[in-house]
């Protein structure tokens, strides 16, 4: 396998504890622009077990849309899904922990996302619904998540339980004045990030990959120094901040890459797999 991309290193006196479990962001980084595992990074898991290191996602997805990825890598340790909104077992998807958006708050945001003409998708643990099944992006995350989404003509009556609202559109600029008002209207009654240029993630206020790895931490009994993170987007900077090691992906932005221990390839050039090798693996194996 080549050599991972240069990374920031760590002197003598920050150097990171060994790691006990490593937490991957999913797309953008675990998998290719396809959607796809590669050998590669099946195999880097496979050898971070045999070292006794634990692995598991954290994803912006609903935990439905994960199994694909959990079976593919056998997973056994509890999911972080919603962007740390909802951690449930790998197997039956039994929720562990939750954080869903009030109701009054889902309905507002709803009401904000319309008034600016931008799509918009709610999600609860199980279903997917949205008013228009040829909008934008509904085909593309069809394929991503690998289930159908609920066409309604309203959405009252699906506010309860709901882990997850998502803005969608490709116009960032109408995006970005979304995004601005609904953090003026509903303070910190939400949290409302971008996992995409396209996708505004609406959740509860706690809902965040930083939440995602403080509760990981607590029930698998595993130090948060000795948690090792990697990610591309903007909403993997908060779990960064909270793990011992962090991984940015090449084909993050500048500010994801300046949050990040180190910086690795690209989800298209092995960058998973790679940063497992060089900033892990290598480590770990030479201590057995």
């Amino acid at each position: 396998m080549p050599a991972a991309m240069p990374s920031r290193a760590s002197t003598p006196e920050t150097q990171p504890l060994p790691v006990a479990l490593v937490v991957s962001d999913v797309d953008g980084t675990l998998v290719t622009k396809e959607k796809k595992v590669t050998d590669d990074a099946k195999d880097a898991v496979r050898r971070l077990r045999e070292c006794g290191i634990k692995f598991t996602i954290t994803s912006s997805r609903p935990p439905r849309g994960l199994r694909r990825v959990i079976s593919e890598l056998q997973l056994a340790e509890p999911i972080a899904a919603f962007n740390g909104g909802m951690v449930v077992t790998p197997g039956d998807s039994r929720v562990i922990e939750q954080r869903l958006l009030r109701e009054d708050a889902a309905r507002e945001c709803v009401r904000i996302i319309q008034e600016h003409s931008i799509g918009v998708w709610l999600y609860n643990q199980h279903d997917w619904f949205v008013r228009d099944r040829t909008g934008p992006h509904v085909q593309h995350e069809v394929g991503t998540s690998g289930f159908e989404p609920i066409v309604v003509e309203s959405f009252d009556g699906h506010f309860d339980g709901m882990g997850k609202i998502v803005a969608v559109t490709d116009d960032f600029d109408a995006m970005q004045n979304c995004e601005d008002e609904v953090h003026a209207r509903l303070g910190n009654l939400v949290s409302a990030t971008l996992s995409q240029r396209y996708y505004l993630d609406i959740t509860h206020p706690d809902a965040n990959k930083g939440h995602g790895i403080a509760t990981l931490s607590r029930v698998l009994g595993v130090p948060a120094e000795k948690i090792a993170t990697i990610g591309d987007g903007q909403n993997d900077i908060l779990m960064f901040q909270v793990s011992g090691l962090s991984i940015a992906m090449g084909n993050a932005a500048p500010d994801v890459q300046a949050a990040a221990t180190y910086v690795t390839a690209s989800n298209q050039e092995e960058g998973f797999a790679r940063a497992m090798q060089q900033f892990i693996l290598s480590r770990a194996e030479q201590a057995q």
